[in-house]
């Protein structure tokens, strides 16, 4: 076997790194904060612009001041939302304001005030008959300028004089915004012109096109934390079975990922910790909670014997969460931690907050859920997808594997975290106990 040359290898580690770049940051301005690895990305342009169309799907626009990867959905409740710098997520009305603000900018004049374009947009939510809180009082300025904060971390707008967030303020702040209007045109990436309204557009988007099950499988293995195999249906899970060692291999040349494959389901872990934007373990009160509330219920939930039906075992991706139980570990957590790990009294005080922050951390890394229907169950497909195997293949049996009905689901992945729990007592240099998460080898 012939060894790959130092100029192949370091012609892999290019493309690889400007991949990664991409796959983070789908739109990246050649004076943005990414500048240094730009030239990379204009460089091996059109080979990058295959490899994402034949694996992903993706297309990919290099032009000489930006580079732009149109990812597609994931389905409905799959998306990675937009957060405003406190970690608040977008609301729906300041997505609206995002989509009027754009709709407002394409055609804007390359500066303008800020006073000027709070009017267009205002307007332009009248002709649509858009309905948005009065951008006159506080919470609506506060809605407007998280908006417009996130164009200008896209570099869409740049704040040449002054702040947007001068809006905000009680006298009226004014500003000079000037405005790439190549910028503001190419960050929509679904298709908007076919869609109907919001629903459809969000289905439309997922729709994997000719890829089919190829595709969408492996966009759900990039674009999420692990996919169980009752989240694909049985022609997508026919697919990733036949496929996934060699699948292991591609996704390690071009992004660097390695897989981890189980009985339940199918993860890419990346060792750089770079490709996500969320993170377990991590810091802060929500994050140590969300670990240790996953350790005590994977202890108290755990099933007796799971296995593969291959082998004649019961395959479980789930398991119920009674009603009740989160609340009362999470009580324990706070009792036991709260004081000495210094967890910020907002929640200490108000369970029911802390309670809604875990979850939803738990769910967006995928080691939680809702009950209900699923993809297995042809829940959220586009129209015409084919989801059945095809005739004579036999698949994996995932019906029964995690239950229906109402209330919260514990999945498998979930015992992937379990803790060990270490308790150091403060230090002099410290204020406050600290909490040391250990993950099983």
């Amino acid at each position: 076997m012939t060894l790959p040359s130092t100029h192949d290898v370091a012609l892999a580690a290019e493309r690889r790194t400007a991949a990664r770049l991409l796959l983070a940051h789908p739109l990246i301005a050649s004076d943005g904060p990414h500048a240094d690895l730009f030239p990379l990305i204009r460089r091996h342009a059109d080979w990058l612009g295959k490899r994402f169309q034949q694996v992903l799907g993706y297309r990919l626009l290099v032009d000489s001041s930006y580079a732009r990867l149109f990812k597609a959905g994931l389905g409905t409740d799959s998306g990675h939302r937009l957060e405003r710098s406190t970690g608040t997520p977008f609301t729906p009305h300041t997505y609206a304001c995002l989509a009027l603000a754009l709709s407002v900018l394409v055609t804007a004049p390359e500066q303008m005030l800020l006073s000027h374009l709070v009017a267009d947009i205002r307007a332009a939510a009248a002709d649509a008959g858009i309905e948005l809180e009065e951008t006159g009082r506080a919470a609506g300025k506060r809605t407007l300028v998280a908006a417009l904060r996130q164009l200008v971390d896209w570099d869409v707008l740049i704040e040449t004089e002054g702040h947007v967030a001068a809006l905000a303020q009680e006298a009226g702040g004014e500003a000079l915004i000037t405005i790439d209007r190549e910028l503001a045109r190419v960050v929509v990436a679904g298709p908007l012109s076919q869609a109907r309204d919001g629903a459809d557009l969000v289905r439309r988007a997922a729709d994997p096109g000719f890829g089919g099950p190829r595709t969408y499988v492996r966009r759900m293995l990039v674009e999420t934390s692990v996919v169980h195999l009752d989240e694909l249906t049985d022609a997508e899970r026919d697919w990733l079975r036949t496929r996934q060692r060699r699948e292991a291999q591609a996704f390690s040349e071009l992004l660097g990922l390695e897989m981890e494959i189980r009985a339940e389901g199918v993860a890419l872990v990346d060792p750089e910790e770079e490709l996500t934007d969320l993170h377990l373990p991590g810091t802060g009160t929500v994050a140590q909670a969300a670990l240790l509330l996953a350790e005590r219920l994977v202890e108290r939930l755990r099933p007796q014997e799971p296995g593969h039906p291959a082998t004649g075992g019961t395959l479980v991706i789930g398991v119920a969460v009674p009603d009740g139980l989160v609340d009362e570990v999470l009580a324990e957590l706070i009792a036991e931690y709260g004081q000495r790990s210094n967890w910020q009294r907002g929640y200490l005080e108000d369970l029911p907050s802390l309670r809604e922050a875990v979850l939803d951390l738990l769910v967006r890394m995928r080691l939680m859920a809702r009950a209900g229907r699923l993809r297995a169950e042809g829940e959220g497909l586009p129209e015409g997808y084919v989801e059945e195997a095809s005739e004579g293949r036999t698949v994996t049996d995932v019906h029964g594997a995690r239950p229906g009905g109402d209330g919260w689901v514990l999945l498998a992945a979930a015992a992937r975290y379990a803790t060990q729990v270490t308790v150091r007592p403060a230090t002099a240099a410290g204020k406050g106990t600290d909490v040391q998460e250990e993950l099983p080898l």
